[in-house]
């Protein structure tokens, strides 16, 4: 029987009715350029079930399989299965150029296996659905009519949706991968609006929906860059335990002896537990952390900085690289000492130092040759290392089993319980103490990040780093202690080393020592003053574990084999932490070592960094004081990584979540609080020393603040603090000691209007809440979000704390009320309406006037208080073009990072100085200026943009009180002349007042501010306002508004109410005369301004009030323009008549 074409479909053929998909076309999108349609050779052909054997270089995102098949002969072509069935004669390539735009598009992803494709696919394949038809007959451009279907999942990868054919994709992890991925190919989902919009508009318009992508060829590159090919890589027991067991076990042999000397032997165990229960804490905090994601190289540096960001992580990772690289010279300097004195007695170079210093130099070399030549020779040495000192370890534990009498006379009796009592008592000798013998203990327990340090190279850092590390801790653990209990049981801590010290029986009474028992006397080498000049026993003796092991040479290769196995993984764990450190670009100029060489991308500059300060420190030659540094950077990493898996668990971020449960937020906590304890314990000015770096380090990063942006556990706190307290400030009331101005600033787009915008960032900075507000009339919702997103960044990039909100509106008024009513978050809500002055009003259509002023009687509707600011030059500086539609060219291919943009500014806001406002807007970055000349207007309106951006110069700000509004108008200049850039300006207040009572009026005046505690230069009472104005004054007023005057004086009653109506801008004759005096007001006001207030910087007076319905916007608009033309700045504030100033306490 004939294969059906659709699997699940209900038609008899396979095929759904033609209907409107007749007419349709099919274009294919190859790269990112939307306009080149399947070139011509590429065209319409029959499926043979291939596949794109993954992304290439010239391949697109999405990928369409066409073929082309006759309707009479399709069948009998899919039913046998025939691979090589030619193309139907009519068949023809795909149309190119703009008759490739179809309403339908047919999208499908490209095979992220990078399989080879198979060389076909059975029939039968198009039953269980590997294959799915498309969703409509399509003709081709010939007229002959042709079936097009398409392969959308082969190896299942794209299932039919519950039997559908569709684009919309199934869960695959490769949607979540990070563009060029190590572990396989970035795909990308198709977006929200290639499934949702009309069919008519172009599904791609809209970009990617995730932000940034590279190109596939940029994608292959990058992630061959990342992930050569042949790249090494390490298991769990390879990678992590091989690398950190030696380093754990880099001292057992001389420390455990120190422990087992001073200490008695449970307190050993004591110092031992105590070390171990900080590095096991730190170990799971460390596999949590490891597990909560994918892992890349750059160990603790990579952990810390994804967890708590850049500051931490990049301070950290300084100090932990450069840890690691003197730990090389610290291991290297004590082999080169065991060897000097193993080669003491008959080879002698020079001295004793000298010596050391060639020893260290040689074997540096050595270790960087190793380290140079890969990955892979450096874990063949580790592992030659780790059985070599297994092998030590286990020899030592057999030789304490074997007493030999030869040993005896060197303290070594064999397991015994007078010896274990004996040593049970401490024994400190000088100014050992408890903590001074754990603080030589603990830099022995500072390995345990060794394999973590190495996780770029690792097969699956997620597995490898919580069971090799915390595997390690456990063997490191129990060795540690069963060596401590050993040599507590069997060696005395004096001994003499000479066979005559015997006793004979009768003095074996008087002897109380363990070794009396066994007929020898130590005491001759002890005096009774407390001091001792023994040779052998556990306080004496170096080379004790060679005296109890079987076979003393493997003791001595076991501590060649500890020092050097530290020494080469210290040598790899810098590099590869600093590479990655250089690769985040956290600090300027260290790019340089970012580069890596090889299949296993190896820092190769970086181990020569390495080298030069480890043999720096070798040269030394003694590193007792820089060691305890060393231990404390050390722990200061671990601190911040258990305080890392605390923090990430309070902010409760739904994106923690590490496979590795294991693990306790307070428990990490308490580890975070050991390891700096440890540190103080260790030695306090080195921990201080710690500090005083760390958070220079982190001052510095935080200042450079780099552009990197890693979902931190920093920023998911700070949203949950934020919404915390939100929510908790909601449920109190507000009060009036806590008003702050809360601005609503009307800019449209920020930089349009920069007077504006900085004049209120001026006085709301670190005080109230700023909203950057913008009704936009464009529809398409994706470019408003993406404003959002452009424009907040540049209000960011330029320091401006205010939030940037646009919204779709049918002009600025709807869009005011929308902002009104919605804007902000509890009681972060705006309590102030901020416009500019609407230069224009004279020159448009006045529905605009309308408009305008209907905004700020919503403003006083919704109990806002209400600015306005007028400069004489204008605020709106968007028609200044320096760049040309540079936002379509260069946003979508920028990602939205350094471009200019040129938008349209009309409908923003009521400022406009010019008729047109076609804007172009630079953000985000410096582009060169159009090397176009600006008339002198442009010029003045540029300087003017700037003017409160600059430091005010000694001058005054005057303050013209003349209704009382709640304090508002007195409010703003008083936190306005608080700032740095306006604390030269002194504040000048303005009332009006009668001529018989103006001293009255002054005192009264000056006790009101003196209560409020604002300080102020001058008072000025003005008993004059209520005098008649210049009549050549009121002569201008009228010329002015007579265009805008109804006259219905002059023309039926019917005609005036229908004018009126259509245009209730008009001033009528009777209101006129009803607000004369009101009118008159305005324009002496403005001759007392020009009078007294032409010098100075700022002027913030009072705006007067019209009554909503009574008076008309073009008599509003008059009063306005009036009372403020011909002024510098002015700063017109009407609150909303509820206190914000108060003067009690």
């Amino acid at each position: 029987s004939k294969a059906p074409r659709f699997s699940g479909s209900n038609y008899p053929d396979g095929l759904p009715p033609l209907g409107r998909y007749q007419e349709c076309e099919l274009t294919a999108y190859v790269g990112k350029n939307r306009e080149n349609p399947v070139a011509e050779n590429e065209g319409l052909a029959v499926d043979t079930g291939l596949k794109p054997a993954g992304p290439t270089p010239s391949s697109s995102r999405f990928q369409v399989d066409l073929v082309a098949e006759a309707a009479g002969a399709a069948d009998k072509t899919l039913a046998s299965g025939d691979k090589d069935a030619p193309a139907p004669e009519g068949s023809e390539p795909a149309a190119g150029g703009e008759e490739a735009k179809g309403r339908f598009r047919v999208v499908n992803f490209v095979d992220p296996s990078g399989a080879s494709p198979p060389e076909a696919v059975p029939a039968e394949g198009f039953q269980n659905g590997d294959t799915v038809m498309s969703e409509g007959s399509l003709h081709s451009s010939t007229g002959g009519q042709h079936h097009y279907h398409y392969d959308t999942h082969t190896n299942t990868y794209y299932l039919r949706t519950f039997g559908h054919n569709t684009i919309d994709a199934v869960p695959n992890i490769d949607f979540y991968r990070q563009t060029a991925a190590p572990l396989g190919d970035k795909l990308i989902r198709p977006t929200l609006s290639e499934l949702h919009d009309e069919l008519d508009k172009e599904p791609f318009e809209d970009g990617f929906a995730n932000g940034d992508e590279l190109t596939p060829a940029e994608e292959a590159a990058a992630k061959e860059a990342s992930e050569p090919k042949g790249a090494v890589k390490f298991g769990w027991i390879k990678g992590v335990l091989v690398s950190s067991q030696p380093t754990l076990w880099s001292d057992i042999f001389d420390i455990l002896r120190a422990l087992a000397s001073w200490l008695p032997y449970f307190l050993s165990c004591v110092i031992v537990l105590m070390a171990t229960v900080v590095t096991t804490i730190t170990g799971l905090s460390t596999s949590a952390i490891a597990t909560n994601g994918f892992v890349r190289g750059g160990g603790a540096y990579y952990l810390i900085s994804r967890s708590l960001g850049p500051e931490f992580g990049g301070s950290i990772g300084l100090i932990f690289a450069f840890a690691n690289a003197v730990a090389v010279a610290m291991y290297v300097v004590g082999f080169a000492e065991t060897v000097v004195e193993l080669l003491s007695v008959d080879c002698i170079m020079t001295d004793e130092i000298n010596d050391i210093r060639i020893v260290g130099t040689i074997t540096v070399i050595l270790l960087l040759g190793i380290s140079v030549a890969g990955m892979e020779w450096e874990a063949k040495a580790q592992i030659f290392l780790l059985v070599v000192l297994i092998t030590a370890i286990f020899n030592y534990f057999i030789g304490s089993f074997i007493p030999l009498q030869s040993k005896e006379s060197q303290g070594f009796f064999g397991y015994d319980s007078g010896i274990m009592m004996e040593n049970m008592g401490p024994d400190f000798r000088g100014t050992e103490s408890f903590f001074s013998v754990f603080a030589i203990f603990f830099p022995a327990a500072t390995g345990i990040l060794a394999g973590a340090n190495i996780s770029g190279d690792l097969s699956d850092p997620q597995l490898a780093i919580p069971r090799g590390t915390l595997l390690a801790i456990l063997i490191t653990g129990i060795v540690y202690l069963g060596v401590a209990i050993s040599t507590g049981s069997c060696i005395v801590r004096d001994a003499t080393g000479n066979d005559n010290d015997t006793h004979s029986a009768q003095i074996m009474a008087n002897c109380t020592d363990a070794a009396c028992k066994f007929g020898y006397d130590f005491s001759s080498c002890k005096s009774d003053k407390g001091l001792y000049n023994c040779r052998y026993g556990l306080q004496n003796d170096f080379q004790v574990m060679s005296i109890v092991s079987g076979f003393g040479p493997i003791i001595t290769a076991g501590i060649f084999s500890a020092t050097l196995s530290s020494a080469l993984a210290s040598l790899v764990s810098a590099p590869k932490v600093f590479q990655a450190l250089c690769k985040d670009n956290i600090y300027p100029g260290l790019e340089m070592f970012a580069k890596g060489y090889g299949k296993n991308n190896e820092p190769l500059r970086g181990y020569i960094l390495t080298f030069c300060i480890a043999l720096a420190f070798i040269l030394i030659a003694q590193l007792n004081v820089i060691a305890p540094i060393i231990s404390n950077f050390f722990l200061a990493s671990y601190a911040l990584i258990n305080f890392s898996v605390f923090h990430a668990s309070l902010a409760n971020s739904p994106g923690w979540r590490p496979s590795f449960k294991y693990y306790n937020m307070w428990v990490s906590l308490a580890g975070a609080v050991l390891c700096c304890v440890v540190m103080f314990v260790i030695n306090w000015w080195a921990a201080l020393m710690t500090n005083v770096i760390v958070m220079g380090l982190y001052i510095y990063v935080s200042y450079k603040k780099p552009d990197v942006n890693w979902g931190s556990s920093t920023q998911a706190l700070t949203y949950h603090q934020a919404l915390t307290h939100s929510l908790h400030l909601s449920s109190v009331e507000d009060h009036i000691k806590n008003f702050r101005p809360q601005c609503l600033v009307m800019t449209g787009y920020p930089n349009s209007r920069p007077a504006l915008l900085h004049l209120v960032h001026a006085f709301t900075k670190n005080v109230g809440l700023m909203i950057c507000g913008h009704g936009s009339r464009r529809p398409n919702f994706k470019e408003l979000s993406n404003d959002q997103t452009r424009y907040q960044r540049w209000l960011m990039k330029n320091e401006t704390k205010a939030f940037y909100t646009p919204v779709f509106a049918e002009d600025i008024r709807e869009g005011t009320q929308y902002l009104l009513q919605a804007a902000g978050l509890g009681r972060l809500r705006p309590n102030t309406l901020v416009i500019g002055f609407k230069n224009d009003w004279k020159d448009g259509d006045m529905m605009n006037v309308e408009t305008y002023i209907q905004m700020i009687h919503d403003a006083f509707d919704y109990q806002y208080g209400a600015v306005v600011l007028r400069l004489k030059e204008g605020l709106d500086v968007s028609h200044i073009s320096e760049q040309d539609d540079l936002l379509s060219s260069q946003e979508k291919t920028s990602g939205m990072k350094d471009v200019v943009v040129s938008i349209d500014m009309k409908d923003s806001d009521g400022d406009s100085s010019k008729p047109s406002s076609k804007a172009t807007s630079q953000f985000l970055g410096p582009t060169e200026k159009s090397p176009q000349m600006l008339n002198v207007a442009d010029q003045r309106l540029l300087d003017a943009s700037q003017l409160f951006k600059r430091k005010q110069g000694k001058g005054t700000v005057d303050v013209w009180w003349l209704f009382d509004d709640g304090g508002l108008t007195l409010l703003i200049p008083y936190l306005l002349t608080n700032k740095k850039k306006w604390n030269d300006c002194k504040i000048r207040v303005f009332i009006g007042g009668k001529i018989n009572r103006i001293d009255h009026d002054r005192r009264a005046m000056a006790t009101l501010l003196s209560k409020f505690r604002i300080d102020f230069s001058d008072i000025n009472v003005l008993g004059d306002i209520n005098t008649k104005p210049k009549k050549e004054n009121v002569t201008a007023f009228e010329e002015m508004i007579e265009p805008y005057r109804l006259k219905e004086d002059d023309m039926e009653q019917d005609t005036a109410e229908a004018l009126k109506a259509s245009e209730p801008w008009r001033i009528t004759d009777n209101e006129l005369e009803l607000y004369r005096a009101k009118t008159n007001r305005q324009i002496r006001l403005n001759e007392l301004l020009k009078e007294h207030s032409s010098t100075a910087n700022l002027i913030v007076m009072s705006m007067p009030l019209a009554r909503k319905g009574a008076v008309s916007s073009a008599l509003y608009m008059s009063w306005l323009e009036t009372l403020s033309k011909d002024l510098p700045p002015l700063l017109l504030v009407r609150g909303n008549h509820q206190s914000v100033l108060t003067f009690y306490s």
